[in-house]
């Protein structure tokens, strides 16, 4: 198997590693047959990228084998946020018919964590992800790997996502506070729906713990001994796409 490098695998706080705890046990607690997770949002920036990262490298520390794809085909952030090297092919191409499995499937320098690259970014995304060889590619990495996180592009402004969430076992939605209006959450969750996407749940993004009332009086003070003057973990690692 081919490897790439992650060099910009910023240590998380300990608060930010305990959220994304939270949200790993979360998920298994839906269920043993939820093993391949959409991650989307509604709109750029909304730090949907960042989520998917470190929730297959919250999945990765406990002894997990996991994949990370990167199906934002549109506007792929992994390669240069991560500052992967090393790969050479990515989904597109697989998807495209120009490369096998095992070609755009890497190992990397983290402990049980894969990832396998979105490629040339190709000029027809929303058939390329609702093709068959999607479907397939999830059903064969399913059978080798315990969990798989799709990143995918924001569902607010393609339906790429919606496409591609068909395919998976279910979805996360992630939305940015004060930033995401509750229309567009809710018509984001209709398209979901319409798609018949099971929805696992939501992560709200954003949040400045010490300014949110009760919400902020409650986490600040679970997670006070952790490091005063600290924000939440996507403040913290400026969370965007």
């Amino acid at each position: 198997m081919n490897k790439i490098i992650i060099n910009n695998h910023a240590k998380s706080s300990l608060r930010q590693r305990e959220i994304y705890r939270t949200l790993r046990t979360n998920i298994e607690f839906t269920g043993v047959e939820n093993r391949v997770i959409a991650v989307t949002s509604c709109m750029p920036n909304d730090g949907k990228s960042t989520v998917a990262y470190q929730l297959a490298c919250a999945f990765a520390e406990s002894d997990k084998k996991v994949l990370l794809i990167d199906a934002d085909l549109r506007k792929s952030v992994m390669v240069s946020r991560l500052k992967l090297s090393g790969q050479q092919k990515g989904l597109s191409h697989f998807l495209s018919g120009q490369a096998d499995v095992g070609d755009v499937l890497y190992s990397t320098n983290q402990k049980n964590l894969y990832m396998m690259p979105s490629g040339v970014l190709p000029v027809n995304p929303t058939e390329l992800l609702g093709n068959e060889r999607f479907h397939k590619l999830l059903k064969a990495v399913k059978e080798s790997f315990q969990y798989v996180i799709v990143d995918t592009p924001p569902l607010g402004s393609v339906i790429d996502a919606a496409v591609a969430a068909q395919k998976c076992d279910g979805a996360i939605l992630v939305l940015s506070a004060n930033e995401t209006s509750r229309n567009l959450a809710r018509n984001v969750v209709d398209q979901l729906e319409a798609a018949r996407v099971k929805i696992l749940g939501a992560v709200l993004n954003k949040v400045n713990v010490k300014q949110n009332g009760q919400y902020g009086r409650y986490y600040g003070a679970y997670y006070g001994h952790y490091g005063k003057g600290e924000e939440t973990a996507a403040r913290e690692t400026g969370a965007q796409n």
